[in-house]
């Protein structure tokens, strides 16, 4: 069984010889440390050697202002944004001061095109260069509630949503119209050989979701079925990211037609992957499990087997083994980084 005919029995719940794996993406710091631990040149043959089930792409973008597709919107109106390690959602954005639709709409944003920053060729070349039998994910984010959230400053932008619904809805529809052209851009780019997309947006806290099921469903279920049925059209799996405690928002997710969740934030509440199943089994796949808050930075790589070990148990299939972040941070230690994936290997 290749990693794509494993990726998809996985999110079917059919029986596979082996959980489907994927690393996520490793910090550059990260990344050194664990080629320099298995004795290799670079990330792409680091998850060869681990058995990393997937090649992720992050689509292409290149504007005046960014080369990040989830930091195209300068929200700032001055150009700051280019530095996708400092953005924030809470600093006030170009709309923080609008009290109406009509201030909204006063502000003249400049709404990118990715038509124009996006090259399909480009595309097209990314996506070849994947390992054959592979399963190829575009990393497109499409975080259009966390967008909206910097473009007002969350703050604001929550309140706005009880108390201005018309003016954050505008903004909201702009941003997704801008996520829809460049996810059909890239599908159609590269039709056929594209299996799944990651988008997502955090909205969870430890403790719960940091926004009512009411208001994810008015302001992050309808964006996120577009691009949804966009993929789906194209005969391409969704993966949906959300950090936390987002167990009352699966069902939700799972009616927009979500084909997988990550990352299972296990010490979030009602994350655990056994409530998860007990909820969800069979409605829907799930991708992470392994804690990245004690468990990787801080456990010992037989913590870490037995983890992987017991999430085997739980989901025996349905369960994508992952970190439960998308990104491995550098300090995790890379004898644990093997030890989840010399267990999740493991033929049943």
């Amino acid at each position: 069984m290749n990693s794509l005919e494993r990726f998809y029995k996985t999110i079917a719940y059919e029986p596979v010889d082996r959980p489907a794996c994927w690393m996520g993406d490793p910090t550059p710091e990260e990344a050194a440390k664990l080629c320099e631990y298995y004795g290799v040149k670079n990330t792409s043959e680091l998850k060869k050697v681990v058995g990393d089930d997937f090649y992720a792409v992050e689509i292409p973008y290149h504007s005046p202002t960014c080369n990040a597709i989830f930091a195209a919107f300068d929200w700032y109106m001055n150009g700051s944004n280019v530095d996708t390690e400092h953005r924030t959602l809470t600093a006030d954005g170009c709309f923080a001061q609008c009290e109406d639709l009509e201030d909204v709409e006063a502000v003249n944003f400049p709404w990118p095109d990715p038509e124009k920053y996006i090259d399909p060729e480009l595309c097209r070349k990314l996506v070849a260069e994947a390992p054959e039998g592979k399963t190829v994910m575009g990393m497109l984010w499409a975080c259009h509630f966390q967008d909206t959230c910097a473009a007002f400053g969350m703050q604001t932008a929550l309140m706005n949503m009880v108390a201005e619904p018309e003016m954050v809805h505008y903004v909201d529809d702009h941003i997704v119209a801008f996520y829809e052209k460049a996810l059909r851009i890239f599908l159609e780019a590269t039709k056929g050989k594209v299996h799944a997309i990651l988008i997502g947006d955090d909205v969870g806290s430890q403790r719960g979701l940091m926004i009512s099921p009411k208001l994810v469903s008015e302001f992050v279920i309808p964006g996120a079925k577009k691009l949804i049925d966009i993929a789906h059209s194209y005969g391409v799996k969704v993966v949906y990211h959300s950090c936390g405690s987002i167990v009352d928002a699966i069902p939700l997710l799972i009616e927009a037609g979500v084909d997988a969740i990550h990352p299972i934030q296990a010490k979030a509440a009602g994350m655990q992957p056994d409530n998860l199943k007990e909820k969800f089994y069979g409605k829907v796949a799930f991708c992470g499990g392994v804690d990245t808050q004690d468990l990787l930075p801080f456990g010992t790589p037989e913590e870490v087997a037995a983890k992987v070990k017991e999430l085997r148990t739980i989901f025996p299939t349905g369960l994508i083994i992952s970190p439960s972040h998308e990104a491995l941070q550098a300090d995790v230690p890379p004898a644990n980084v093997k030890a989840l994936f010399e267990e999740a290997g493991k033929i049943y």
